[in-house]
């Protein structure tokens, strides 16, 4: 325990960086995945075959985007990706430019966990909002996402656990954060009770933030 605390104490620093550098991806990746992921997710439900905007081209460019991404191998993705990375941001090592392919993740969970939440609203919802004369951007904005907000919550809860998951993997293309921190100092060091103890701390993040998640999304829960 002794020989625990000291390794904790002398890589501190480097475990609040690494720390930093996981919250840069997972709030990126969030941000992206609620400004893009979620009219994403509201246009795939909105262009369905039956739906209000039905538009079959749109429909299958917008599904077509979020079903490939969801199922390209993480690791593949980043370096298929590596060209547009470079392009845009000069490099393909660092936080910054690592964030790039998690956000495209981020987007696509997102979107589809949006269009899930959508399509579980009970048919009542839309019918009122047509008896009421509301366009489409009304029945959205007014009727649809008032009456998913929690499970819209809820699923950014979900969508924020996988993107961590996810990040853990970018320490190949140098994006740092705490999951490549326990694999360098921890893993390849045979420091195994540093690394034990990096993954509980990263399992303890993730049951605050599932928690944070449920809390907001029981309160927003008015049925």
């Amino acid at each position: 325990m002794n020989d625990l605390l000291a390794s904790l104490a002398a890589n501190a620093d480097q475990i609040g960086i690494a720390l930093a550098e996981t919250g840069y991806m997972l709030a990126f990746s969030l941000a992206a995945a609620v400004i893009i992921g979620l009219p994403l997710g509201v246009t795939i439900f909105l262009t369905r075959r039956g739906g209000a905007l039905e538009r079959k081209p749109v429909w299958r460019i917008a599904n077509l985007y979020v079903s490939v991404i969801r199922s390209f191998p993480f690791l593949l993705l980043v370096v298929f990706l590596i060209p547009l990375t470079r392009a845009l941001y000069g490099t393909t090592f660092g936080t910054e430019a690592a964030t790039f392919p998690l956000c495209f993740v981020g987007v696509a969970i997102y979107a589809r966990l949006v269009e899930q939440i959508l399509l579980e609203i009970p048919p009542g919802v839309l019918q009122a909002a047509r008896s009421m004369g509301a366009d489409v951007r009304q029945t959205v904005v007014h009727f649809l996402l008032v009456e998913g907000r929690s499970g819209l919550v809820y699923a950014l809860t979900s969508a924020a656990i996988s993107l961590i998951s996810y990040s853990t993997v970018l320490g190949i293309v140098g994006g740092g954060g705490i999951g490549d921190f326990a694999l360098r100092f921890g893993y390849q060091e045979y420091d195994y009770p540093l690394m034990y103890s990096i993954i509980a701390i990263v399992i303890i993040g993730v049951l605050l933030l599932q928690t944070a998640g449920e809390r907001v999304s029981s309160a927003l829960d008015k049925r």
